[in-house]
């Protein structure tokens, strides 16, 4: 009889015969030897390396962590040190560590902690499919620091599993705990909740610590050179500070009730001790914190830098750093006390920020902060509509009203006497009546999708850019440049049509070298064609945009636009910009003031782009092209040598 379940039987009626009893007991020798090598081996293994990999104590971690990172300009030259302060690493005893300060760190980082094996099972699954990623509970975190080695290998997770399980047998969960809270960074250079306390509140760790205190610093640890307020702004910290409370409740350790009279302790927390005590410049410590959250990105965080005694080498030009500081400083003088200033340089192509000045007023760093960009925006709207097949050059009625998602825009004669105006006449002009009338028929995601391409990033410090607060709409004020960005955005988007329409993200970070002087990592290349991934349609957007914002400097042309951003309904302005480039350098320059405010300058004059900021700009693109041949896009979209332009 057939057996109806082989479906793959021959149409024969002459039956195969039977396999030999010798090959059939061959191969099942082969199969009991293969499970028993797949199993054994793993299992020798993880035996062997129980036995010869060990975990350091939090003491031999501290003492490790005294070493100083040397951060380096592009040249080589040294641009800062990051020197450990003295007595901040105060090892502090499980007992007193505050019940609020160790709910909250555990809700967040490893609510099974208590339970669990030492390890996530999940994740450590993960890793060893992909070979990168998996859990990272507070044991792990331990571990990590304690051995230095955080690379996302599978030999890395192996050991770690190791010795998460050694550990956990060796030692109590306190005992874990301890000697973890006493070698993680809370940021500004502190080891440990004691330093930590004093670093953020000023205060001795105790009892008297609230449960807001708490979130704050159990938020952290997480990537304490990116939540810092003074690092990022008190808007993401307080995002930050109410995930942490989230968790606690959702955990169970506060109430509901309890968690609405808790509020973000801003006026609590005080400025980094390194600035107060005039350790280094603010326009310096800006530098610093953008270099270590950029670091704590790519998997180094301080505390591994010092580990290792690393070396890291920056794209900062230091001839450009200082011209960016002067320029600023000079231009400033004698202007109202309330006036402030930024500016950000970026070598297009590569995406190599060479100059950062987030000003020399305070901890704030106004190049990292988001501000509205008014017309400065109009290029990225220009680019969506050329990527489409727009003309520059045709003229078009220039409209008296345009209503675009529910709110109508209102413009008088900004074509002039004939009512009509080509896109190249209208943002020489600054005329925004044709560029909203652009708006409208691309749409707002098509706009925005023309920024995007460009440069202008997703999201910034977890909030998603050019979209309501909500993070999904996208409302009218995207046509006129409402939606705030940062200098650093503008300068590494304007870049993308200075290097011929190929998009590259700005950084700081170049290289880090090991004590030897080993390259333990460098910044891959990230150049792509801005525009759907085609090379030529992005060359020659790139190249229209060039044209249509063709300026002069000194002794070369370049591009420029000038925009401002209105005070509310009046007739004054809050801010002003001037972005530009020329194929070697891509500049942005921002001038406002801490809130918003009627910005008029020394003589009584209304701020706009053209004024001060286009001032500015002109001086430092000056001075940094001293000596650089000149180039600029041809027609075609090609670069070539240009002629001086007087």
């Amino acid at each position: 009889m057939e057996n109806p379940d082989d479906e793959t039987a021959p149409e024969s009626e002459t039956t195969a015969a039977p396999e030999p009893k010798g090959k059939k007991r061959r191969w099942r020798r082969i199969a009991a030897w293969s499970l028993g090598l797949l199993i054994g081996i793993p299992v020798v293994a993880f035996g062997l390396a129980y036995v010869l990999l060990d975990v350091r104590s939090p003491q031999e971690v501290l003492a490790d962590l005294d070493k100083t990172v040397i951060l380096q300009n592009a040249d080589g030259s040294e641009l800062l040190k990051v020197i450990p302060p003295g007595g901040d690493r105060q090892f502090v005893p499980y007992d007193a560590i505050p019940s609020k300060l160790r709910d909250a760190i555990i809700a967040t980082e490893d609510p099974t902690f208590w339970e669990n094996e030492g390890f996530d099972p999940t994740g450590v699954g993960r890793a060893l499919v992909t070979g990168v990623g998996g859990g990272s509970g507070i044991t792990q975190q331990y571990i990590k620091k304690s051995t230095g080695d955080d690379d996302a290998t599978l030999l890395r997770k192996f050991s770690e599993l190791v010795l998460a399980t050694k550990i956990t047998q060796q030692q109590t969960k306190k005992e874990i705990f301890e000697s973890y809270i006493n070698i993680i960074s809370f940021g500004r250079g502190t080891y440990g909740p004691a330093s930590a306390m004093n670093a953020y509140f000023g205060r001795k760790l105790d009892d008297s610590m609230t449960w807001s205190e708490a979130a704050f610093l159990a938020g952290m640890i997480q990537s304490p050179s990116v939540h810092d307020p003074y690092a990022s702004s008190h808007e993401h910290a307080r995002k930050r500070w109410s995930y942490v409370m989230n968790k606690l409740v959702t955990r169970g350790y506060v109430s509901q009730a309890e968690a609405v009279t808790q509020t973000y302790p801003e006026d609590a927390i005080q400025a980094p001790s390194e600035t107060r005590a005039g350790r280094v410049t603010y326009e310096k410590y800006h530098l610093k914190q953008q270099v270590l959250a950029e670091l704590e990105q790519v998997g180094y965080p301080l505390d591994r830098l010092r580990g290792g005694a690393m070396k890291v080498e920056t794209t900062i030009d230091p001839r450009a750093q200082a011209e960016a500081e002067k320029v600023v400083k000079e231009r400033l003088q004698g202007q109202p006390e309330h006036f402030r200033a930024s500016l950000v340089a970026v070598e297009p192509g590569t995406g190599a920020i060479r100059a950062y000045n987030g000003g020399g007023w305070s901890v704030h760093d106004y190049a990292g902060t988001p501000y509205g960009t008014g017309s400065v925006f109009t290029p990225f709207t220009l680019a969506a509509g050329l990527e489409r097949g727009v003309n520059v050059d045709e003229p078009l009625k220039s409209p008296g009203q345009v209503d675009f998602l529910g709110e109508k825009f209102t413009f008088q004669g900004q074509c002039g006497e004939q009512g009509k105006c080509t896109l190249r006449e209208a943002i020489g002009r600054d005329a925004q009546g044709p560029f909203v009338d652009l708006a409208k028929k691309l749409g707002a995601e098509g706009v925005r999708e023309g920024a995007r391409a460009a440069g202008i990033p997703e999201t910034v410090d977890g909030a998603v850019t050019l979209r309501e607060k909500d993070g999904f709409l996208i409302g009218p004020g995207i046509a006129v440049g409402r939606y705030p960005l940062r200098p650093s955005d503008m300068a590494g988007a304007y870049a993308t049509f200075a290097a011929e329409g190929m998009r590259a993200t700005p950084h700081l970070v170049s290289k880090i070298r090991d004590e030897k002087g080993e390259v333990v990592w460098e910044r891959p290349a990230d150049k792509t064609p801005a525009f759907k991934g085609d090379e030529a349609l992005s060359r020659r957007i790139a190249g229209t945009i060039s044209q249509v914002l063709t300026t002069g400097l000194k002794d070369r042309p370049a591009a420029l636009k000038t925009g401002a951003f209105q005070y509310n309904e009046t007739d004054d302005n809050a801010g002003g910009w001037a972005v530009g480039y020329t194929p070697q350098l891509s500049t942005a320059v921002w001038v406002g003031s801490d809130e918003p405010r009627r910005m008029r300058d020394a003589a009584g004059q209304k701020l706009t782009g053209k004024t001060i900021p286009a001032d500015m700009w002109q001086r430092f693109m000056n001075a940094f092209h001293q000596g650089v041949p000149s180039r600029w896009p041809a027609p075609d979209g090609t670069t070539a040598p240009a002629r001086p332009r007087r």
